[in-house]
């Protein structure tokens, strides 16, 4: 690459546990001979999908080259974090050659775009483009899209439902936005499932996409780098319910974070976090815990109800710890009902 050509950025978007970090650890273990820099953004104070691109880092993505923006949507923070932090992987003796962009699953992809407008960066890099991960059983069974007649029914039947639901639109704000959507969890969703999420999808996007099925964030690279979409150039055609505002909330969202002391029982840990989600709303629990007379610590990963947990390394020097991130809607934030839950 000569220093006159632009870095090519792709901004990996998509629903909460949609597996963007999954697809990300894929790319730096298969970066196509190119020297790669991940930057992430969380939703929330304590990071975990950083930590967990870094414990991948080879010489192709070094640690250095992984960074996190923690606790803040990083389109809103763009002249603070956004900016800087670019600039800052631009300027390392080995400049990376394709950036990779994880978003926080609430963030509206189409504001970040615009951040690559400004004059510190714009002839310094440019969207290779916009990948948007949908979670094929998750959109199959019509959690963000459900049929439209069942909708206008509840409407007519009360008055109070004259809006999307915020995930709804946090949904089609990324769909719209995509060059290409993946659906993850394929291998869950199954043929009919998977046929089922791409119909619905279709009917979202406002323009024709590939849509293509995946399992545990497996893809050719070749498929989602080098697309030269240029997606910075080309706005107008990637339509937002936010379109004509000068900002965005995250009001409709918020987090926790929960620090539990070692656990005896991680079997009763991951059927609390269920009782979460089902009892209390809870859209997303992600961290990692520390089981008793266990070297390793356990991650674990939550989409509503459905838990998954692993370990992944040996604490190390690390401190052992439990600590999780909630996320939820914000009205279904309530922090001693959560801890109380999480507690028993």
């Amino acid at each position: 690459m000569t220093d006159l050509a632009k870095i090519p950025v792709t901004v990996i978007t998509g629903f909460l546990g949609a597996g963007k970090t999954t697809l990300i650890r894929h790319l730096m273990m298969n970066p196509q001979g190119k020297r790669l820099a991940v930057l992430v953004n969380e939703f929330g104070t304590a990071g975990v999908d950083g930590d967990i691109l870094k414990s991948c880092a080879d010489e192709n993505c070094p640690e250095n080259n992984i960074v996190e923006l923690a606790n803040g949507c990083i389109c809103c923070t763009v002249a603070d974090d956004f900016i800087p932090t670019i600039e800052a992987l631009m300027a390392l003796p080995e400049k990376p050659e394709h950036i990779l962009i994880e978003t926080s699953g609430l963030a509206l992809p189409k504001p970040l775009l615009k951040a690559f407008e400004w004059p510190a960066i714009k002839s310094r890099i440019t969207v290779d483009g916009v990948i948007a991960l949908a979670d094929a059983e998750a959109v199959a069974a019509g959690q963000f899209a459900p049929d439209l007649d069942a909708v206008q029914a509840q409407r007519d039947a009360d008055d109070s439902l004259d809006h999307e639901t915020p995930l709804s639109e946090v949904f089609e704000d990324q769909i719209s936005c995509a060059d290409i959507v993946l659906l993850s969890k394929a291998d869950l969703a199954g043929e009919k499932g998977i046929a089922k999420a791409r119909g619905v999808i279709e009917a979202e996007a406002p323009r024709k996409l590939p849509i293509i099925p995946m399992s545990e964030g497996v893809v050719d690279p070749r498929v989602v780098l080098g697309l030269n979409a240029a997606a910075e150039d080309d706005l107008d055609s990637r339509p937002s319910h936010h379109d004509g505002h000068h900002d965005h909330e995250h009001d409709d969202f918020d987090s926790i974070v929960v620090d539990l002391g070692e656990i005896a029982n991680p079997e009763a840990l991951q059927a609390n976090i269920e009782r979460l989600a089902k009892e209390q709303n809870i859209l997303r629990v992600k961290g990692y815990v520390a089981v008793q007379g266990k070297p390793m610590r356990m991650l674990v990963q939550a989409v509503g109800a459905r838990v998954r947990a692993q370990f992944d390394q040996p604490w190390g020097a690390q401190e052992r710890r439990t600590q999780l991130v909630v996320i939820a809607e914000h009205d279904d934030i309530n922090e001693a009902a959560i801890r109380q839950v999480l507690e028993a």
